[in-house]
């Protein structure tokens, strides 16, 4: 079975690929002694893809951001918006996950 929500503790450098850069460096930094990271999880890679694949509407826009210079502003923000609107409006799968409070 596939684990589409990892604890900042089950996460180190090697999970990369798993949970993207930011879930990784979360994951580090919660093990360097003397940094405070409070609880927290990441949503695996798989778990975005698995989503994503539930709205078709997702791949097209891609398409058409493609080959948009980085420079046309507009356009990208006008893209950018339609697939930030795709993604808000996917229905994601309800996981069932245990929340620790963090103390300070």
């Amino acid at each position: 079975m596939n684990a589409y929500v990892l604890d900042f503790q089950e996460i180190d450098k090697t999970k990369l690929a798993i949970v993207g850069g930011k879930g990784a460096n979360l994951g580090e930094l919660s093990r360097v002694e003397g940094i405070r990271v409070p609880e927290g999880f990441c949503v695996t890679t798989e778990a975005y893809k698995r989503t994503i694949k539930q709205t078709p509407e997702f791949d097209v826009l891609l398409e058409q951001l493609s080959p948009v210079k980085m420079d046309d502003r507009e356009k990208v923000s006008e893209i950018s918006g339609k697939v930030r609107s795709a993604i808000e409006g996917t229905a994601i799968a309800k996981v069932h996950y245990r929340l620790v409070p963090y103390l300070w």
